[in-house]
């Protein structure tokens, strides 16, 4: 028997959630480096890992692909067809959203990062040192450029308003592959010469500059009027979830510095964290 969405939206919005005294459930990509993998070697997987243990409770995760119903199809969902009366979700957490999420309720944000333009070295491009040099290169040199372009995204419109479209290589920002994930596709056509540079979100430039950390220039992008390049990133659970949200906000304060450890470990690119101004209910 299916559930019927205004039932479902019912139930969501009528549950009073309490946090499981026993698991610590987490909504994970079973294959997303360098957040999570089932191997549990991401820097979100160690985080889950630190949370549970300092609340003694079993880490727990609901292996689901990062894409397009991610959210639909763990933290919203019901483990089975009688789940509208046991109100028992597949898992309770999302480890990394973005901050100013309207599809989940989001804590404080835990690290704030930014795209950066990712350069191999010895490819002829060594001596860009910022994106306004890219963005000035002669036409004879443009012509010369692979660079990674996405279908969408912030570092596609810095390429269209500096007119560097008709130089870009295309990607899919969600490729649908079962064996790689966008980092790893980026950081294997790199090293192929496939492409020589990429304008690419931190945290995945972060993991393309792990497997080789002396092959890139690593060059922050910074936010403009109409082009944001910067996030804070924080952790998500059901709208109506407070006190879990508390639970979570609560152990961000307290193991600040674990967390810290732990992304440094990622050669992720970080910016200060910044006060979040308070949403509206």
């Amino acid at each position: 028997m299916k559930i019927s969405s205004a039932i479902l939206s019912f139930a969501l919005g009528a549950t009073v959630f309490t946090a499981n005294a026993e698991k610590f459930k987490v909504c994970a990509d079973p294959l997303n480096p360098p957040y999570s993998s089932k191997n549990e070697d991401g820097f979100e997987n160690k985080i889950a890992l630190l949370f549970a243990k300092s609340l003694g409770q079993e880490l727990e995760y609901f292996w689901f692909p990062q894409r397009i119903g991610f959210i639909r199809n763990s933290l919203n969902a019901f483990t089975d067809e009688n789940a509208v009366e046991s109100k028992e979700f597949k898992c309770d957490i999302v480890m990394g959203m973005p901050a100013e999420s309207d599809m989940v309720l989001t804590t404080q944000p835990y690290y704030h990062s930014t795209y950066v333009l990712l350069i191999a070295k010895g490819r002829g491009w060594d001596t860009i040192q910022t994106a306004e040099q890219l963005a000035q290169l002669s036409p004879a040199q443009q012509s010369k450029l692979k660079i990674a372009m996405f279908d969408r995204g912030a570092g596609t419109d810095w390429l269209q308003k500096h007119d560097l479209l008709d130089q870009g290589i295309p990607y899919q920002s969600m490729t649908g592959d079962s064996e790689n994930n966008v980092a790893m596709q980026i950081e294997h056509d790199l090293k192929a010469k496939k492409i020589d540079m990429v304008i690419l979100w931190g945290v995945l430039a972060g993991h393309v500059v792990s497997q080789n950390p002396n092959d890139y220039n690593v060059i922050p992008m910074k936010s403009e009027s109409g082009l944001k390049f910067d996030y804070q990133m924080a952790m998500g659970v059901r709208k109506n979830d407070k006190v879990r949200q508390e639970q979570l906000n609560k152990l961000i304060a307290e193991k600040a510095n674990d967390i810290a450890a732990i992304l440094a470990q990622y050669h992720i690119p970080l910016l200060p964290l910044e006060a979040q101004p308070a949403k509206k209910d």
